[in-house]
């Protein structure tokens, strides 16, 4: 039978909206045109989120998530999907509090990457995914990648068009080629790929942006997703 997924989003809502039409083709495609994906969704109002993250108030972000966790636990979920790469900050924590997996997006992700034979990989994202270790460590410590971030500058304009445009559904050709410059930089850095490390990247920039393959963390999550619901492909 099919497991139950939980899914924790509105981080922001375009997103969670790809994440939930994902997750549901993927199901449809192995299981047969009328099945559809066993799921709960938590739904956060990001406009909390932003202003907790921006405040740094992770310890109230962590207590909000675990909440949300146990939630959907409760609820019958047998599966935790967090629907964004930022809120991993808190992932081990979160694991602790459940009796039921968590999937880390960082894993498929990483499982990807090493699949097609790369070691040395740009990472774009919120500012907090860029900057701090929780992602970039776990990347190095359990997959032996070696993780390029942006520079100051190019750190500032990722994160600034995620959260002022992104997550708000605004789409802007100038956002885009600015994407694909920040992209080249790292490519000219040694990048052979690139992590579309923030859920909403994947509704600006697509493979034909950049010279080296284009890790999608959200389809490579919901992937994850729709093996642990089912089972592997046979």
């Amino acid at each position: 039978m099919m497991q139950m997924i939980g899914l924790i989003g509105g981080m922001s809502w375009e997103s969670s909206a790809m994440y939930y039409r994902l997750l549901n083709e993927g199901v449809r495609a192995r299981l047969g045109p009328a099945a559809s994906a066993r799921c709960l969704l938590w739904s956060f109002d990001f406009a909390e989120i932003k202003a907790l993250q921006h405040r740094g108030a992770w310890s109230e972000l962590t207590r909000l998530m675990i909440g949300a966790a146990r939630h959907l636990e409760n609820a019958g979920a047998e599966h935790i999907v967090i629907c964004t790469n930022t809120m991993h900050r808190m992932a081990d924590e979160i694991q602790a509090a459940l009796s039921i997996p968590l999937l880390h997006i960082a894993d498929p992700t990483a499982q990807s990457i090493r699949a097609a034979g790369l070691t040395r990989i740009g990472l774009l994202g919120t500012a907090f995914t860029m900057e701090q270790d929780f992602y970039k460590g776990r990347l190095r410590r359990q997959y032996g990648l070696d993780v390029l971030v942006p520079d100051d500058a190019d750190r500032q304009s990722v994160h600034r068009i995620i959260y002022d445009e992104l997550v708000a559904g605004e789409i802007r050709p100038e956002s885009r080629a600015l994407y694909r410059d920040i992209m080249a930089r790292l490519v000219a850095r040694g990048a052979e790929g690139i992590i579309l490390g923030c859920t909403e990247i994947m509704l600006l920039v697509s493979p034909e942006d950049a010279e080296v393959p284009l890790f999608d963390t959200t389809a490579l999550h919901v992937q994850a997703a729709v093996g642990a619901m089912i089972g592997p492909p046979r």
